[in-house]
């Protein structure tokens, strides 16, 4: 499989779906696909519907790691649970989806590197996590031949990775052989409500009557939700990624310092993103959210390029549609895979800054780049909440760039919060209410 997936990807689940369920799932994202899965384990007649392609946007264009390190506390036990589960996932399929046990390493450029690292590892000892900090010298021995000295690292040998573009539709297959009914290239219009709860979801192929709806709708999930009144101040960040050459191999894990952050693929390339980078495309949901993301810009006033317009059909594009009926061709629908540009600067400066940390490696080719959008949110963790708004809908969104890494053990979560079964994790962290209740707004840890 090509990556990352896309509209030309090929439709492998056409469905029609069916006129009845117990519980659907909106978004065929990792979030999705987990939440789908479980449901179908527990019994539940779920449906998830997708508008384009399984994994076809942000779950295939990211990073590929999957990352206790640098969590947030109140995310880090799930994610401790989903390092669990993405091993057990991984032996249920005959499909190798790459998933290795290489580390994560965050090299530090500076003291207050290394001090910001030193004050979460505290979260790490009380999760049971294997972080530590690495001495310039164990930094140099872990990564050998690096241009440039570092005065340390911290470093969590138990993290890993995966091929994302591969990962993502090996779990929907899990899924649909659990029994989960999945449907690509059908876009839900809007939920349908009765008696102010909702009684199932419209579809561009007609109604699905069920009970309970999850929306796992990631950078389009505040747009739906606009329209039936819920108001959730979730923006989208366009995140570039280089892929290079097969090269030599450097080193078994990912690595980041301020600039770049690599890791190597099963191909026998590395995958470039530029640490802390990205870029905001300036619509209304921007200016109506500014407020609730004044404490994150003055805590990075520099890592967010503001960019004047997203392109025509985009979440927050000025032309895209806020309202439509039932019967009106939606705006996901008009878009089916969000597929923005990549950053052709930021990709030759990716290309030059990994050439002249390796120099022994030779002239790095780019083999393919692309662009994935990130559904954040003002505080850098999701909305995992019941919706009090509208009763039997529950949202899980707002992933800030943890989705791909976490997305089983959300999908777990999600699917307990449907079910009314034992979740098992306090979730109050991922309240919508708090940006609403008068709640000081509390940063996700800058690591």
């Amino acid at each position: 499989m090509t990556f990352p997936i896309s509209e030309q990807s090929p439709v492998t689940w056409p469905g029609p779906h069916p006129d009845h369920a117990d519980v659907v799932v909106i978004g065929g994202g990792v979030i999705g696909v987990c939440t789908a899965l479980y449901l179908a384990e527990a019994g539940v007649r779920v449906v998830m519907l997708e508008k384009g392609r399984i994994a076809g946007e942000q779950s295939s264009r990211n990073w590929g790691w999957i990352r206790q390190q640098g969590r947030d506390p109140d995310e880090l036990p799930i994610m401790v649970e989903a390092n669990r589960l993405w091993r057990d996932l991984a032996a249920r399929t005959n499909v190798d989806i790459g998933l290795v046990t290489g580390g994560v390493t965050y090299l530090a450029r500076s003291d207050a590197d290394l001090e910001r690292y030193a004050d979460w590892l505290p979260n790490a000892k009380a999760a049971g996590v294997d972080s530590r900090i690495l001495s310039s010298r164990e930094v140099a021995e872990l990564v050998p031949d690096m241009s440039q000295t570092y005065l340390g690292a911290l470093h969590t040998p138990s993290d890993m990775r995966a091929e994302p573009w591969v990962a993502v539709p090996a779990l929907a297959g899990i899924a649909s052989r659990a029994g989960a009914v999945l449907v690509e290239n059908c876009a839900v219009r809007g939920l349908d409500i009765s008696a102010g709860r909702v009684s199932g979801v419209v579809t561009e192929q007609g109604r699905i009557s069920a009970p309970e709806v999850v929306l796992a709708g990631g950078a389009w999930s505040s747009l739906f939700l606009r329209r039936h009144g819920v108001h959730i101040p979730q923006l989208s960040v366009r995140a570039t990624v280089a892929a290079t050459e097969p090269l030599p191999e450097i080193h078994a894990g990912g690595v980041a310092d301020d600039r770049i952050a690599f890791r190597p693929r099963a191909d026998g390339g590395y995958s470039l993103a530029a640490g802390g980078f990205h870029e905001l495309f300036v619509g209304p949901d921007a200016f109506r959210a500014l407020p609730k993301y004044l404490t994150q810009l003055r805590a990075d006033p520099f890592g967010t390029r503001f960019l004047p317009a997203a392109p025509r059909g985009f979440p927050d594009a000025w032309g895209t549609a806020r309202h439509w009926q039932d019967d009106d061709v939606s705006p996901f629908e008009a878009m089916r895979v969000l597929n923005p540009a990549p950053n052709a600067g930021k990709v030759a400066a990716l290309q030059r800054t990994f050439g002249e940390l390796f120099p022994q490696i030779g002239p790095v080719g780019i083999k393919a780049a692309w662009a994935g959008m990130i559904d954040t949110m003002p505080d850098v963790v999701p909305v995992v909440d019941r919706m009090a708004q509208i009763p039997g809908l529950t949202v899980g969104t707002g992933m800030s760039g943890h989705g791909f890494g976490i997305g089983p053990g959300m999908g777990k979560v999600l699917a307990a919060l449907v079910t009314g079964g034992a979740v098992g994790h306090d979730l109050s962290r991922f309240r919508l209410a708090r940006f609403h209740d008068g709640s000081a707004m509390r940063l996700g840890p800058s690591v």
